[in-house]
């Protein structure tokens, strides 16, 4: 049985590499009362990762909502060692590029394919943020 492997090009956000396993939501994030910092778990009432840690994972969502305090947050998990290992969002704001920064993990957007219809939570995914390259292994 052979792996097929989907090649992604979008725009370097936060440089550096990393990989893992894909969790991937099409809900927008709240830092803000929407994830525990100190376990990288959603928490957000009816957000479809609820209960779910985006810890050392690469997390695949469309962006960020809520106030100025998504980077707080994704900075305390960065501090408490739960913060994803690399983001990949299709929509940018400001929000969503200070969380990136904040947490210190390659981040990548504007890509050539959305990246929400082609990668799925399970998938193995390598993330090259500073040439924006994204190379999925689809699971099994």
């Amino acid at each position: 049985m052979s792996e097929k492997i989907i090649l992604l090009r979008g725009r370097k956000v936060v440089g550096g590499r990393a990989e893992g396993e894909a969790l991937v939501t099409h809900d927008t994030i709240s830092g803000w009362g929407g994830i525990d910092p100190m376990t990288g778990t959603v928490i957000e009432t009816r957000h479809e990762l609820r209960g779910q840690s985006f810890k050392d994972k690469i997390l695949v969502f469309p962006g960020a909502k809520g106030s100025s305090g998504w980077s707080a947050m994704f900075h305390t998990a960065r501090l408490a060692k739960t913060a994803p290992k690399a983001m990949l969002f299709t929509t940018m704001t400001t929000k969503v590029a200070l969380g990136a920064v904040v947490v210190h993990a390659p981040a990548v957007t504007d890509f050539d394919q959305d990246p929400l219809a082609v990668i799925e939570t399970g998938d193995w995914v390598k993330v090259d943020g500073d040439t924006g390259l994204v190379e999925v292994t689809k699971r099994g």
